[in-house]
């Protein structure tokens, strides 16, 4: 399938961190695609009536996908598309995989407290103030899944499941919003950012223009 077959629709690359999780899966996958960044700054922001993206996103949202004639719209769906083209964005054993689905289905549905009190800023670098009771809960739940993970398959490679896969995908923003705010990361979750944020299709993100961060654009990827 040639890249003019699919289109993912996106927000600016400083703030959306669902825009991040499909844009990883796809360049991990080696599924070529055609992006448009959506200005999410305008009228209708937060209640999915943008008209912008109403017209290409059946809910008002981004991410989404264009594959030929059908749209997905919801970032874990456009995971497992992904995965379908390119299975080795799961892991290979069945059981694995099914704890791989695990932390990210909880990701996907998950920690609301911590993304209200650490909103997404790449760009951003700060001290937070104090943090609520259910945040502080999020953030140990999320360290103490990290430093399970690294625990039980650190003899497979430096990712949550060893070798990357869509769950890295997903906790990608999660590690970002602890580095703009300074919250503590002991290793061996510290190593697992590091791995992150020194993978070359993360620092591709990251380094966009600023025009892809926070305006429209129109570029091809492979």
């Amino acid at each position: 399938m040639g890249h003019e077959n699919n289109q993912l629709f996106i927000g600016g690359k400083n703030y959306s961190s669902w825009s991040m999780r499909p844009w990883l899966c796809l360049r991990w996958g080696n599924i070529p695609f055609n992006e448009s960044l959506i200005s999410l700054l305008q009228e209708g922001y937060g209640r999915g009536e943008i008209k912008d993206v109403l017209a290409v996103s059946p809910n008002g949202r981004v991410p989404a996908l264009r594959t030929g004639d059908t749209t997905i719209w919801d970032s874990l769906a456009i995971a497992e598309w992904a995965a379908e083209q390119n299975p080795a964005l799961w892991p290979e054993d069945a059981l694995t995989r099914a704890h791989a689905r695990s932390a990210t289905c909880e990701m996907h549905s998950g920690f609301p407290d911590l993304r209200d009190d650490l909103p997404m800023n790449i760009d951003r670098r700060c001290e937070t103030g104090p943090l609520s009771e259910n945040t502080q809960r999020d953030i140990r739940r999320v360290l103490g899944l990290w430093n399970g993970l690294r625990e039980q398959y650190s003899d497979q490679g430096p990712w949550l499941f060893g070798q990357r896969s869509i769950a890295d995908a997903f906790y990608a923003p999660v590690a970002c919003r602890f580095r703009t705010y300074a919250i503590e990361v002991p290793e061996p979750a510290a190593q697992y950012c590091n791995a992150l944020f020194s993978d070359p299709d993360f620092l591709a993100w990251e380094g966009a223009p600023v025009d892809q961060r926070f305006e429209y654009i129109d570029r091809f990827f492979t």
